[in-house]
């Protein structure tokens, strides 16, 4: 699986998943948010996320803080 965190309007890092078959740069001319955080692959192995890559057509990687910005996105709302 893909996905490209983006900077939201407020200035928080939102980050998007979406299908591999779907490149980075269409997905970039989907979202109206302006900044580019970061993009790669993100993967679940071995009881755990991963991330890693980059995407060439947006000139952005992976980082390692992704993978938290990805994991509180996920988690279950209190």
């Amino acid at each position: 699986m893909k996905y490209i965190i983006f900077e939201d309007f407020a200035g928080h890092p939102a980050p998007i998943l979406f299908p591999a078959r779907v490149s980075h740069g269409e997905m970039r001319e989907l979202v109206p948010y302006s900044t580019v955080l970061s993009a790669g692959y993100v993967e679940h192995a071995g009881g755990s996320l991963r991330v890693h890559g980059h995407s060439v057509s947006l000139g952005a990687k992976a980082r390692p803080e992704d993978l938290a910005v990805i994991e509180r996105h996920l988690a279950p709302e209190a």
